[in-house]
């Protein structure tokens, strides 16, 4: 008789992870499908200009309104969704695989290659990271579109994760399970791989949450200075036209207010979800049941049933 194993996927406890994890989902969701949403019920594109439709306000037509030169704010707002997101994600994914390479390898490697790695660490974080980053996007201006601003961010803000990761590797170097893994002769990528990093991976998951909404927020600043891609269509490039054609003046909050309301969101999961790697990094820090032993014994002043006996 064959015994079957059923997998139950647990949803956190933590009431503010789980609005975290459902506000991101919802704009993965709108970054994957809003766009076939927009075109085949609601018949309008992200550049389509409306003739005679300059800053209408909100209306059945148009959810969100047009823009001064006549574009659905709604259609632009869900393609810029997608645009920012993948922006993010690269530039977030790049930042955190960087941060972990550099900084565990500089704080568990000694000797001269220990000091090297460790030199070239702190030398990208004394650079000022957001004039480089102009730098570099104005330089490469017109290149690559979104993809190339993603990769850039991502080259550009490492340093100080993985100034995190060296020295959380300093305090794991010398634990008595990675002396025991040196002393049985493991490789010293198996011990990085198996010992290390698995002990930094709540540190690592926040690394990648905030890097996430910095890329986000540095693509947005490079679009409102002018020092993105214009012909690019997000959050950021919706800011820019706002500055430029005086939304602001006009009181044309429904053009304003959405991107600037999407970027805080990003921003707002992130930080809710980082509870709950709070919690998986610090067990004092998680909920307990009010049915569970510890309840009943913090509710009763610290005395237990048997205890009490």
């Amino acid at each position: 008789m064959t015994r079957r194993h059923h997998v139950r996927f647990r949803v956190p406890a933590n009431r503010k992870v789980r609005v975290g994890l459902a506000v991101f989902l919802l704009l993965v969701l709108v970054a994957a499908f809003g766009q076939l949403f927009v075109g085949h019920v609601l018949g309008q594109s992200a550049n389509r200009l409306h003739a005679g439709g300059n800053l209408e306000s909100p209306s059945g037509r148009h959810w969100l309104g047009t823009t001064s030169f006549g574009q659905d704010v709604f259609a632009q707002l869900v393609a810029g969704t997608r645009t920012s997101l993948l922006v993010g994600l690269i530039g977030g994914a790049i930042a955190t695989a960087l941060a972990v390479l550099l900084g565990v390898l500089s704080g568990y490697t000694t000797g001269r290659s220990g000091a090297a790695l460790t030199a070239f660490v702190n030398i990208f974080l004394v650079i000022p990271g957001l004039p480089l980053l102009i730098l570099v996007a104005s330089y490469t201006r017109g290149r690559g579109g979104w993809l190339t601003v993603a990769v850039i961010i991502g080259l550009t803000s490492w340093a100080g994760g993985a100034r995190a990761k060296r020295a959380q590797t300093l305090s794991l170097r010398n634990r008595d399970f990675v002396e025991a893994a040196n002393y049985s002769g493991e490789s010293r990528t198996r011990i990085l791989l198996l010992e290390v990093i698995p002990h930094l991976a709540p540190v690592i998951a926040s690394t990648f949450l905030f890097s996430v909404v910095g890329s986000i927020a540095a693509e947005a600043g490079l679009d409102f200075i002018g020092a993105g891609h214009a012909s690019t269509v997000s959050w950021g490039t919706m800011l820019y036209w706002v500055q430029s054609q005086g939304a602001l003046q006009s009181g044309a909050w429904w053009w304003f207010l959405p991107p600037g309301l999407c970027i805080a969101l990003v921003g707002t999961a992130a930080g809710l979800i980082n509870f709950g790697v709070d919690e998986l990094a610090d067990p004092r820090l998680r909920t307990r049941k009010p049915g569970s032993a510890a309840g009943r014994s913090r509710r009763s002043g610290g005395v237990t049933p048997e205890g009490a006996r």
